[in-house]
């Protein structure tokens, strides 16, 4: 459909790490030698002068070619400008009570990776764990259910999830699942439409995250500076109007003024045209004001089956999406659309290839 020229290390510095556009979904940097990871940003560390390369093709900020993975993924493009390709969206939460106890809100991701990992179809999964610190998250590879709890919450800080994926899919035989942010699902399924070899056809599982922003690593300093050296259970941002990030300790909660925060957010979440993982097999976000259960959207068929599946194990129990809720999501998540795609016009950055009409249509 479009004519995607893929280019090299050269480019990738100038388009992308140059500009302060890193992800740091980590894709890059278990590929090459010559790219690591520095504070949260991927850094060339030594000169490459490969004409194309894999760093640029799996880059989620170089392109995105929104009408062939829709076509790759769903057999066609998406019907729904607002979250993307679907089947059903609906709410849901896990029925199982450790579960719930140790997940963030529904534990319905928690709940649909194990389930995964025990009926076998995948063999390992890839999450963002816990670090010593409990603050910057790490990328972990899971095989069980002991291994999902202890990655049980939400991570705010960044974390570059996708340095262990294609690292796992070589040392497992059977299918490994994915849980990541709008970005890493993105750098996933580019990786799986490459024309270059890698082993990303092994991702069976594809659970994507809502997510709106991340915090660079910088502010685990800040972080620790307000909390002190008790350990860390969770961070929280409560819906509006509440304007708060929350950190809970085991012996107190500190809230902090999101305005605050927001100092700390990565500059390419300011250009993240997808709010609810939109190339995923089910995305999960929260209900706001129903803390104990998960806003699920399903987008794949295979997405569709193993839901059902773990619906009719009692694993999960779901519910309809109210009315409101669903069309404040659909306002939010198109509000974001329009401001992101505002705002790289501006900058004149044309890594998003969708529709004309509708980026007409997102540009009125």
């Amino acid at each position: 459909m479009y004519r995607i020229e893929i280019k090299g290390p050269r480019e990738l510095q100038n388009e992308v790490l140059d500009k302060e556009l890193c992800s740091a979904c980590g894709a890059c940097t278990n590929l090459c030698p010559y790219i690591d990871m520095v504070a949260g940003r991927a850094v060339m560390i030594e000169p490459c002068n490969l004409s194309e390369g894999k760093c640029y093709d799996f880059c989620p900020r170089t392109y995105i070619d929104v009408p062939t993975l829709d076509n790759d993924l769903f057999g066609t493009y998406r019907s729904d400008l607002r979250i993307g390709s679907n089947i059903m969206v609906i709410k849901a939460r896990a029925r199982d009570d450790e579960i719930k106890s140790a997940a963030q809100y529904g534990g319905v991701v928690s709940a649909l990776v194990t389930y995964a990992l025990e009926s076998g179809e995948i063999e390992a999964a890839v999450l963002a764990g816990a670090s010593i610190d409990q603050i910057n998250p790490k990328p972990t590879v899971v095989r069980n259910r002991s291994d999902v709890l202890q990655c049980a919450g939400s991570k705010y800080i960044v974390c570059p999830t996708i340095t262990e994926v294609l690292e796992a899919a070589k040392k497992t035989t059977g299918k490994i699942g994915l849980v990541g942010t709008p970005c890493q699902v993105t750098s996933v399924r580019k990786m799986q439409a490459s024309k270059f070899e890698t082993a990303a056809d092994k991702i069976g599982l594809v659970i994507g995250l809502f997510c709106t922003w991340a915090l660079l690593p910088q502010a685990q300093d800040y972080i620790k500076d307000l909390v002190g050296s008790v350990n860390l259970v969770k961070f929280d941002v409560p819906p509006p109007p509440a304007n708060m990030f929350i950190i809970e300790t085991e012996t107190k909660k500190v809230e902090v003024s999101l305005d605050e925060m927001r100092r700390f957010i990565m500059p390419a979440c300011n250009v993240c045209f997808d709010m609810t993982s939109e190339f995923a097999d089910i995305s999960v976000g929260t209900v706001e004001g129903a803390a104990d259960w998960n806003t699920v959207i399903v987008r794949t068929g295979f997405g569709k089956e193993l839901f059902r599946q773990a619906r009719e194990a009692g694993i999960i129990e779901t519910a309809p999406l109210e009315k409101e809720r669903l069309d404040h999501l659909y306002e939010a998540s198109l509000n974001r659309k329009k401001k992101v795609l505002k705002e790289m016009e501006s900058k004149k950055i044309s890594c998003l290839i969708i529709r004309e009409e509708d980026r007409s249509k997102l540009l009125s």
